[in-house]
């Protein structure tokens, strides 16, 4: 199991267990399965992409291994995750199942969904599926601070990766503290908002002002921190926009304008409403 080198252009950041994830990455979060998600992953993977973000959840795992494959592209230059289901019991004999309908021997990254049922009673599995050589790095998603703490409490090998929503009109800077504190990375979905934040007046006009989209000066909100973010898309010239984001930076002005959006409160929480 060897640690994914990102395409030239695109950054990594390394994790503490001393694998590399890279920056940018195309989630398929509500992406059918089929062509709709096949042709996505390889627009993606033919536009650069090396980071691809799936879940048990999305139903959509089979689609993504199969573009991979057509691709062409070498397993060991692309960062897989998928995420254990916590509705099932077993996080290891899960992540096998992964494996099968992804046609992969193992994924790089391996997160618990959510922190349903408690957040410490998946982990031990989530270990095992590490020790088969299963997963490469373990995680977690949607864990506010206090679950965090507790995981890391627990473990034997502490989660690398805390995988929530986060943008500037999410900004859970007590989480980010937290986390940083903790040495795991936060990663950032939904960094767009699921489209609602890129009509917002103060994005709108830092995008003027750098000559790049909305879409662009979110995600480079995010990777200026060294944050990944996983936007997703189904449209080639927006999978493509959104990778062109390493060829400019934010000032200091700019970002502390895109700071001051949170609704948050900075929050140490990872969802405003949980939904399970």
């Amino acid at each position: 199991m060897s640690a994914c080198r990102a395409a030239a252009g695109h950054p990594t950041r390394p994790l503490v267990d001393g694998s590399e994830i890279p920056l940018l990455g195309l989630g398929v979060w509500q992406v059918a399965d089929g062509p709709e998600c096949v042709n996505a992953v390889r627009w993606a993977l033919e536009l650069g992409y090396r980071h691809l973000d799936t879940a048990q959840a999305y139903g959509n795992e089979g689609s993504v291994g199969l573009a991979l494959r057509q691709s062409g592209v070498p397993r060991g230059r692309v960062f897989v995750t998928t995420k254990f289901y916590p509705a099932r019991r077993d996080p290891a004999a899960e992540a096998q199942a992964s494996l099968r309908r992804l046609g992969l021997e193992y994924v790089d990254l391996y997160l618990i969904h959510w922190p349903q049922g408690g957040p410490t009673w998946a982990w031990p599995g989530m270990e095992r599926a590490r020790e088969l050589g299963y997963a490469g790095s373990i995680g977690v998603s949607n864990f506010d601070a206090r679950e965090l703490e507790q995981v890391i409490a627990a473990a034997t090998v502490a989660p690398v990766v805390d995988q929530v929503q986060f943008s500037p009109s999410e900004y859970r800077r007590a989480l980010l503290q937290e986390c940083a504190h903790r040495e795991v990375v936060l990663e950032a979905y939904s960094p767009l908002g699921t489209g609602r934040h890129l009509a917002h007046p103060a994005v709108k006009r830092i995008a003027d002002a750098v000559g790049r989209t909305p879409a662009q000066v979110l995600l480079r909100w995010c990777v200026q921190r060294g944050i990944p973010a996983i936007p997703k898309s189904t449209h080639p010239e927006r999978i493509e926009e959104n990778a062109q984001i390493f060829d400019f930076a934010l000032s200091d002005a700019e970002l502390a304008a895109l700071d001051a959006l949170d609704q948050t409160s900075s929050t140490q929480r990872a969802r405003e409403r949980k939904w399970w």
